[in-house]
């Protein structure tokens, strides 16, 4: 479960984030969306504790992530839209790097990394260098690693950054699948179509503000349009909250 109680983010007298008021049940695959400049990093940044609010808090199953951060973080896994490896370290150096951070004993991170490199067709790849990988295959090496110590909720920035057709429908099948054990999965996305056939709940931000929120067929009754995608949606709801601001 994911919480956030009336957060907002200023850096001077900007305001990134205004009062964000989210509850995200556990097993929820939640498209998180919104123009450049919306305040979606920054949002992704305070539930991963890399950004403290200015006012209001954020919970990861009942936990305020800045006040107890070390019982918090070991439930989630992250991946950032720039994120950043090891060049030098293979695939199975990382998987037991990370593993490692987490306690995980030897065992059970060959277990979860073999696992997983079969998952993300990793395992002929798995004495690699990072450095040696596209930028697909350092993708789902990055969700790979994010999933090692099996966390309950996972925050992803752009999950299908240099992904294939192919490896961009297991990610989703992959994805869906852990929604469905109960993993709360929170992801940012510019990519509309991803957004709507994948996730179960949508959030849209614009100008630091949650502006509409629910399931797609809710989003359509809001804005009083019946069987539009999610694509006109929000290109509709982002224009119709430029005109009232």
């Amino acid at each position: 479960m994911i919480k956030f109680e009336a957060v907002s983010k200023k850096y001077g007298y900007y305001t990134a984030l205004q009062n964000l008021n989210l509850e995200i049940p556990a097993g929820t695959l939640y498209g998180y969306l919104g123009p450049n400049g919306a305040g979606k990093t920054t949002t992704i940044k305070m539930l991963a504790g890399l950004l403290k609010p200015t006012s209001g808090c954020v919970y990861i199953n009942g936990i305020n992530i800045h006040e107890e951060p070390l019982r918090a973080k070991p439930m989630f896994g992250y991946v950032p839209d720039k994120p950043y490896l090891y060049d030098k370290l293979t695939a199975d150096e990382l998987m037991h790097f990370i593993g490692g951070i987490y306690g995980m004993s030897k065992e059970d991170i060959r277990t979860s990394s073999d696992s997983l490199f079969e998952t993300f067709e990793i395992t002929s790849w798995r004495n690699k260098r990072a450095e040696e990988y596209s930028q697909g295959m350092k993708q789902k090496l990055l969700i790979a690693a994010a999933f090692i110590h099996e966390p309950e909720v996972f925050v992803i920035d752009e999950p299908m950054v240099g992904l294939d057709p192919k490896n961009i429908n297991n990610l989703k099948l992959f994805l869906k699948e852990k929604a469905k054990s109960g993993v709360t999965i929170f992801l940012s996305t510019h990519s509309l179509h991803v957004a709507e056939e994948l996730c179960d709940r949508i959030g849209i931000l614009n100008n630091g503000k949650l502006i509409a929120e629910g399931t797609l067929d809710e989003l359509r009754i809001d804005a009083k349009s019946d069987g539009e995608s999610l694509e006109s949606l929000f290109l509709n709801l982002i224009a119709e909250e430029e005109l009232n601001k």
